[in-house]
């Protein structure tokens, strides 16, 4: 008799094969494709809505028919001309690190479930607080993304304030508790203020300072602070990459026993570069930080980071108890994240950062920097309006009104030479330029920025 899963373990062999000359071939084609996806290719996404299969079929044919009619209907976020949201690429050892760990399929709760999971964390996130200049003895843990991180960092700085008042939150919830006041600048990412909203601080309980015209909070307007206070700062606002003046808000704190959290999605990666290190002066003074390894450091998705300086406070916060969840004598990574079953997502980013190195990393980020930096120059001297300081890897373009401003942005993800998304920015709609993948090269941006000139003219 006929075995439908022993032929599909048989088959494993010649699937992955096929899906690695499928891959290669996407890989190959994709600087010559549209950025963005053709309408008919979307159009025949719907060949997937069929009834469920009553019976298996070859893995082959799963895998082709995921090519034939998915890979069209990709946006082309690997390759050298997407600028939109900040997303980086996904570097070549991560790609491979990715299929090795998919093969492997590790659980990342506990240690004994996967050695090698459990031991790269440890590793990576070593050698993030190294690159990033943050305290060596600081606690962290491997999540999603950023606003899982700044969720998490919240829930262990609630743990730790409430914890110096007396009140156990882990055990009697929110209800009663003393109250934590949080400080965030006007410019705050919506990230924060969802993560905010899911500790249960509110995201409309805040006190909010006064921003610059570039969205730096402005220092001189930060309210008095307690011990019971969050202040949360950014390292690279996400619409000019700007940085909050960290060292005189932490310094501030410090003298209040304030805690201070910075959301660091992409910017806290230029602490990296010799040219840009200076920029983040100071936030190695915080007590928690998040960020994105998807971002610059160009990891496939989905990877978060999350570091705290006090890591009793967040084992506090995630751990959980349970007779057969037994933990050992090392760092458990299920006891350090919101999740407890999910993937190893340590792998890639070892990949990453073991692939580039310091140096290699620092020239990425300068790299996109200098790609930025073109951007600005070719539109300005176009006699458009740059409307941030290019400072790292984000670039804000008005081209005259809102309306012509939206045009302009539809036309050039409607042309398919690059892909730029639409933002607003202190009350005027902007083009955003976002360099963020170590694909992009010179003749990417040229050929983008002509392409984006060319529409604006029209």
């Amino acid at each position: 008799m006929d075995d439908p899963m022993s032929r599909l373990l048989s088959e494993t062999d010649k699937v992955l094969e096929f899906a690695a000359e499928r891959a290669r071939k996407y890989v190959a084609e994709i600087s010559q494709r549209s950025v963005a996806p053709e309408g008919e290719a979307i159009a025949a996404l719907k060949s997937f809505h069929e009834p469920f299969p009553e019976k298996p079929c070859d893995p082959r044919d799963v895998v082709a028919m995921l090519d034939a009619a998915g890979s069209p209907a990709t946006v082309a976020t690997t390759g050298g001309r997407y600028f939109g949201f900040v997303i980086g690429g996904s570097l070549p050892a991560v790609t491979g690190a990715s299929w090795l760990a998919s093969t492997w399929d590790q659980n990342a709760a506990l240690r004994v479930m996967s050695p090698i999971a459990a031991e790269l964390e440890d590793v990576v996130l070593g050698w993030i607080c190294e690159a990033l200049g943050l305290p060596p003895d600081c606690d962290g843990g491997l999540v999603t993304c950023a606003t899982t991180a700044n969720f998490t960092a919240l829930v262990a700085a609630r743990s730790a304030l409430l914890a110096r008042a007396g009140w156990n939150v882990e055990d009697d919830g929110m209800f009663g508790a003393p109250p934590i006041d949080v400080v965030v600048g006007e410019e705050v990412h919506a990230s924060m203020q969802k993560a905010l909203s899911l500790a249960g601080l509110g995201k409309k309980r805040v006190t909010i300072v006064e921003a610059d015209r570039q969205g730096r909070l402005r220092i001189d307007k930060l309210p008095q602070l307690s011990e019971r206070t969050i202040v949360c700062i950014q390292a690279g606002n996400v619409n000019t990459g700007a940085f909050d003046p960290a060292a005189e808000v932490c310094t501030r704190a410090k003298e209040h026993a304030a805690w201070v959290h910075v959301d660091g999605a992409f910017g806290l990666w230029a602490s990296v570069s010799p040219k840009y290190r200076h920029l983040t002066a100071g936030f190695e003074m915080a007590d928690s930080w998040a960020t994105d390894a998807h971002k610059w450091p160009n990891v496939n998705y989905d990877s978060g980071v999350v570091i705290v300086r006090d890591g009793m406070a967040l084992r506090r916060a995630m751990t959980l108890t349970a007779a057969y969840l037994e933990a050992g004598a090392q760092r458990e990574p299920m006891y350090h994240t919101p999740e407890a079953s999910r993937r190893a997502r340590g792998i890639e980013l070892w990949a990453a950062l073991k692939s580039l190195g310091r140096s290699g990393l620092a020239a990425l980020i300068e790299q996109t920097c200098a790609h930025a930096q073109r951007f600005a120059e070719g539109l300005r001297d176009a006699g458009w309006e740059v409307l941030n300081d290019v400072v790292i890897n984000q670039v804000l373009v008005s081209f005259g009104t809102a309306e012509r401003t939206q045009q302009v942005i539809r036309r050039v993800q409607e042309d398919g030479t690059c892909w730029c998304s639409g933002t607003v920015w202190q009350g005027k709609t902007a083009m955003r330029i976002s360099v963020s993948s170590w694909a992009t090269k010179n003749d990417d941006v040229e050929r983008s920025l002509a392409a984006i000139l060319r529409v604006a003219r029209k």
